[in-house]
This record gives C-alpha cells, structure tokens and sequence, in this order.
C-alpha cells in the first residue's frame, strides 16, 4: 500500500495525529517507520470495529513496533 493511499483509507483522529507526530520526533523515526506503524495502527482499528484510527491504536501499535525491536 502506497503512501497515498495509507492517506485515503486510514483515517486518523486528531489526537491520534498528535501522538505520532510527538513519537515521530522523540523517536526520530523515518517515512518508512510511520507508514508501518499506520498499516498496524489501521489492523488494530479494524480488530476494534473502529471506522478511524484513535490515539489507542496509534499507542498500541508503537508499543508493539518497540516490543519487537528489543527482542
């Protein structure tokens, strides 16, 4: 899924928007980072029957984005 196209169907809220950007820079985190945590971010949403992704899902999705790292 292209960027464009994370924008058209993965909806975010605007505190969900404020915590990514805030994680984004205390993380400094690439492009390529932010696209995989929506696709999470959207999954969890999707689990949750959520039409919008919430900062909840945004934070889960970043919890589990640095799980994964440290293992």
């Amino acid at each position: 899924m292209s960027h464009a196209m994370l924008k058209r169907h993965c909806a975010l809220t605007p505190e969900a928007e404020s915590l990514l950007e805030l994680v984004f820079k205390k993380m400094s985190l690439s492009a390529r980072s932010y696209d995989r945590i929506i696709k999470v971010s959207r999954t969890i949403a999707d689990l949750d029957h959520s039409k919008h992704i919430t900062d909840r899902h945004a934070a889960e999705a970043v919890q589990l984005r640095n799980n994964l790292i440290h293992i």
